[in-house]
């Protein structure tokens, strides 16, 4: 079982590994934190092992760095990209160990799931760059019986190091790896920021049905619990106070089709399918309070079991549309 450090075969899998284990945690990480699915297979469990294979293959890759660097044949720019993948990688997994804890949010401007993806971002790029300039070939050999008994000793590792860390180090999770909060965070997708919206001047047009907010608060209102999971990293479970768009829509006299355009005052828009209006509603207030700016004043999506980003704010507009849901990207772009 024992593996030469200095053998270029040895290195050579390790590349592999790493290269394998980079691109499951891009897939597991956006799995969790765009779909926001509870799938019987936990993603973000996969995400955690798989960023905790990485470290316990790093001595492994100390090594081959290391050779690297002392190669007097091997360009500078070879060695200033293994160096800025290394410190890509170290990142990402360290600011996603930290997010994990609870216990920290920011570091300076930014929150840790800023840093992390962004490092990941990084890491990819350095990855692929790595890989076009030095393509690590597969070999039949690479999937031996040995090769594979390594293999599964490391994932038996991450599992044990992933337990270890869930019980002593890191807080309760959803599965999409959010930590709890107890009040909602003022956050807005991308570049959109705190809209001001004079209620007297607002207005919510259904179709071609046109709703103040005196004729909103006027409607039939029901008390639901729901939680807002943020791709920031964090959820929070509250009291919210709103109407049904399906509701909504019948009061309007419109036939919602196959799918509704939500659209915002800044222009950023969702779409829900016909049939899920059920289990959406336009809100007014959260934790018996009329929102505020910060939270989409004057109304708001609250879409149980989906990610804060389709929770759209400051509505303006609900439309039906001949667009289906699985014809937006599934991650916003703007």
């Amino acid at each position: 079982m024992r593996i030469d450090f200095r053998a270029r075969q040895g290195g050579r899998r390790v590349d592999l590994v790493l290269g394998l284990l980079l691109v499951a945690g891009v897939l597991t990480g956006l799995g969790a934190n765009t779909i926001g699915v509870n799938w019987p297979l936990d993603l973000i469990q996969l995400h955690a092992a798989g960023a905790l294979a990485i470290l316990l293959l790093a001595p492994w890759k100390y090594v081959v760095i290391r050779r690297g660097l002392r190669n007097p044949r091997q360009r500078r720019p070879t060695k200033a990209l293994s160096l800025a993948l290394l410190f890509f990688v170290l990142v990402t997994i360290g600011s996603g160990l930290l997010h994990s804890t609870g216990r920290v949010e920011y570091v300076g401007p930014l929150t840790l799931m800023q840093i992390h993806v962004g490092a990941a971002v990084g890491a990819v790029l350095a990855v692929a760059a790595h890989f076009v300039g030095h393509w690590v070939r597969p070999r039949r050999t690479d999937v031996d019986r040995r090769a594979l008994l390594r293999l599964a000793v490391l994932g038996a590792g991450a599992a044990v190091a992933t337990a270890a860390w869930d019980g002593l180090a890191a807080t309760s999770r959803r599965y999409t790896g959010s930590v709890p909060t107890a009040d909602l965070e003022v956050t807005s997708w991308i570049n959109d920021g705190i809209q001001r919206v004079d209620a007297g001047k607002w207005s919510l047009r259904v179709g071609e049905t046109e709703f103040d907010l005196d004729r909103i608060l006027a409607l039939p209102h029901e008390r639901f619990t729901a939680i807002l999971d943020c791709t920031s990293g964090w959820y929070s479970s509250q009291e919210w106070e709103g109407v049904r768009l399906s509701a909504l829509l019948a009061l309007a006299g419109v036939d919602p089709g196959r799918s509704v355009e939500v659209r915002s005052v800044t222009g950023y828009a969702r779409w829900f399918g016909g049939d899920t209006l059920d289990d959406v509603w336009l809100a007014t207030a959260v934790g018996g309070r009329y929102l505020s700016p910060g939270h989409g004043f004057p109304v708001r999506i609250v879409a149980p079991g989906r990610r804060g980003f389709w929770w759209v704010k400051w509505v303006t507009s609900i439309q039906p549309s001949s667009r289906p849901p699985w014809a937006q990207s599934v991650f916003p772009l703007s």
